[in-house]
């Protein structure tokens, strides 16, 4: 069975980042979203799945600190060598975000995952997922989601999907978190294709 990692490989390496499905030209739903937390300019950034994202880019021209995940090496090279000399002002990390993280990671101010969460299906990927998120996340700090919606696509990428209510990911995140504000949003992939996403933003409370 071919792994979760050589899957992601395989799809960066096949096409140009703007003939992915995922590719978002503009993150301003992502930025109008983190408008919404005070002072997040300069904050130290967990970005899982960041494969080949120009939100990248927006954080470090904002003087963001950023711990880079993806499980696909292909995508952090790539992403790597579009950055250039800025490649050096973060940290690369090369693992499966359902599994355990590195002892020496320093907490964060933000947990940015943009269509990560929902390509974990099975229920001790999502445990895991969540117990990383309240392990590095600092409390003070703001976790935002954008997930497929209880009306989005079943699949992806060739691959299934567990979509998300905010009922589901209030939760999953347990009491120490609070919602603090949600929408809906209907991304055009670059085939045209629509595709319903639910944006959601938490703070941790403790």
């Amino acid at each position: 069975m071919k792994s979760r990692g050589r899957h992601w490989d395989e799809l960066f390496s096949a096409k140009e980042e703007s003939q992915l499905g995922w590719y978002e030209r503009d993150p301003a739903r992502t930025l109008e979203m983190l408008g919404r937390v005070p002072g997040w300019e300069g904050s130290t950034v967990m970005i899982p799945g960041a494969g080949t994202s120009v939100l990248v880019d927006e954080l470090l021209a904002r003087g963001c600190r950023l711990i880079l995940n993806d499980v696909s090496r292909e995508a952090l090279d790539r992403l790597r060598a579009r950055l250039g000399e800025r490649a050096g002002e973060a940290v690369w990390l090369c693992c499966d975000i359902s599994r355990p993280l590195p002892e020496d990671l320093p907490p964060v101010d933000l947990w940015i995952d943009r269509a990560v969460l929902h390509f974990l299906c099975e229920e001790v990927e999502i445990a895991r997922y969540f117990e990383n998120v309240r392990h590095l996340l600092r409390p003070g700090g703001h976790a935002l989601f954008a997930e497929f919606s209880t009306r989005g696509a079943t699949q992806c990428a060739g691959l299934p999907i567990h979509r998300y209510g905010v009922e589901e990911l209030d939760r999953r995140l347990g009491k120490g978190f609070r919602r603090i504000d949600q929408f809906d949003h209907t991304y055009i992939n670059p085939r045209g294709e629509p595709r319903e996403y639910l944006y959601a933003l938490y703070r941790r409370e403790r």
